[in-house]
């Protein structure tokens, strides 16, 4: 059995057909081909059928509130930068009530990958409109359909300094995986932003739909042009896949912070800081 593989007597609780799974298969290979332990990969994430992720996965995870997995990731790998930590979540969690952390922690620029499964609709609570949904898209609660335009994630994280912004779609799982190892290598904060469809509530954005209105850049595409990135990601009648923007050099959340500068060991195994922590406690 591949080590982040569970038990196949799983029980999944996925729609069948859900884009879902395949985000899965891909993230799982792409932890395999990394060939990091499942012991130093620890996922965090918060509400909703992309939030599940990590419970079917072989590794450290904490499943937390609606829209607070970004600031438990930080806090983890703050505490032990040596870990590989993923945030996972779908488009209403990470961008709807977890805006304000998306915001927040991009200007941070922690050293994690934050994976979003963007279907444009909310899969958990039963086919609400999310901040992705396209305009004019009907749903039981938007009965005369939706009225804002869709939130744009990739355009806001460039805006906000990202240091990796790439888009994928759950139906290229090749393509899928490499976004998702480059993310995790990448040093700072990582936006993977992955198209993929809910079958049971949103019939508009389908497989073919996402394959009909996307598309991959080029291979001489200049990743490293903040410009190409920014022309790219606004334009929403196609969009653009791949990795969008990469950039390197700029210090990390962790290193900002100085709490390795003399001392390697993780905040989490030092005594002494244990200790102080235990003083204030009591005081």
């Amino acid at each position: 059995m591949k080590k982040f593989e569970l038990d196949a007597k799983t029980d999944i609780a996925w729609c069948p057909g859900c884009g879902n799974f395949n985000i899965r298969t891909a993230l799982i290979s792409a932890l395999q081909e990394l060939n990091i332990e499942p012991t130093n990969v620890v996922f965090s994430s918060g509400i909703g059928q992309a939030a599940k992720m990590p419970q079917y996965i072989n590794a450290n995870y904490f499943n937390g509130l609606h829209g607070r997995g970004l600031p438990v990731a930080v806090a983890i790998k703050a505490s032990n930068p040596s870990l590989t930590v993923i945030a996972e979540g779908g488009d209403g969690d990470m961008y709807g009530e977890g805006g304000n952390h998306f915001i927040h922690n991009v200007r941070r620029n922690p050293d994690i990958a934050h994976i979003v499964h963007n279907n444009m609709v909310y899969g958990l609570t039963k086919g609400q409109a999310s901040p992705t949904s396209q305009k004019d898209f009907v749903t039981p609660v938007q009965i005369n359909g939706v009225t804002n335009e869709p939130f744009n994630p990739l355009a806001v994280a460039l805006l906000l300094g990202a240091t990796f912004v790439a888009r994928a779609f759950s139906g290229d799982l090749e393509q899928t995986k490499n976004i998702i190892k480059q993310a995790i290598l990448h040093k700072g904060y990582s936006l993977v932003d992955i198209f993929h469809p809910c079958v049971t509530f949103n019939k508009l954005n389908t497989f073919s739909w996402y394959k009909n209105h996307s598309y991959y850049v080029d291979e001489d595409y200049d990743a490293s042009e903040i410009k190409n990135a920014m022309e790219k990601v606004v334009n929403t009648d196609m969009y653009a896949l791949g990795i969008l923007y990469q950039k390197e050099g700029k210090s990390s959340f962790e290193e900002q912070l100085n709490i390795y500068k003399q001392d390697e060991t993780p905040i989490v195994f030092r005594k002494r800081d244990i200790g102080k922590v235990n003083n204030l406690m009591k005081d």
